[in-house]
């Protein structure tokens, strides 16, 4: 398991060009290896993860950073026929996706969503999630109008070389969430961002959607 990284950053470049493409290795529990911004040049045969509670009435659509003022649209990412898992557009500033084979987040066990840090135009939509602490919420707003409203208790950066997969992805008994992007220092000759940024956070309440004056109405008739 990797130590946890200094919150001191190496030096980036600008709004570096991220690769379209994630690398995914098999892993204890099934679990994925992001390695975003990384070539994919890891050895070994791909296998897909296992498949997690998803439901098109409850799939997200939304997730919400408060504290950074962010409010991206999540799209749906996939495994490809060699077992490599699909980033968001890097053309879109802000954009995120939800690995939809997997979790559907608000449900027990981890769901996973990840953006880019930067683009070649600008910073991203995970462009602060370094600077995050615990206690910061992330909001996730799914298809029938609920609210899924997480904690997050943990930030860390991790060495591609050395990423925990087990402990990121590993099956729980609760909600949990986990946010990724790219960090650490930027190598263009050893193919991007080095490290991933990993935010861990807890379901904390599923909010329903407000009945509208017309609903209440209904009900007063009734």
């Amino acid at each position: 398991m990797s130590a946890r990284t200094p919150r001191e950053r190496p030096p980036r470049r600008p709004f570096p060009r991220l690769i379209a493409a994630a690398g995914l290795l098999p892993a204890a529990a099934a679990a994925l290896v992001l390695l975003l911004g990384s070539p994919l040049t890891e050895p070994g045969p791909s296998a897909a993860p296992r498949a997690g509670s998803t439901s098109t009435k409850t799939a997200p659509l939304r997730v919400e950073i408060p504290e950074l003022r962010v409010s991206a649209p999540l799209v749906d990412l996939t495994l490809d026929s060699g077992g490599k898992l699909g980033v968001p557009d890097p053309a879109d500033r802000n954009l995120a996706g939800w690995y939809r084979d997997g979790v559907t987040p608000g449900s027990p066990g981890n769901a996973i969503v990840v953006a880019h840090v930067d683009t070649p135009t600008g910073p991203a939509a995970f462009a602060g999630l370094d600077t995050l602490g615990p206690g910061a919420t992330v909001d996730v707003r799914r298809a029938d109008r609920t609210v899924a409203t997480f904690r997050i208790y943990a930030i860390e950066e991790f060495e591609k070389s050395d990423f925990p997969s087990e402990r990121v992805y590993g099956p729980t008994r609760d909600a949990q969430l986990r946010l990724l992007t790219c960090g650490g220092a930027y190598d263009p000759a050893a193919g991007g961002y080095q490290s991933n940024v990993v935010a861990f956070a807890r379901l904390v309440s599923i909010q329903r959607p407000q009945p509208t004056v017309a609903s209440e109405n209904a009900l007063r008739r009734s």
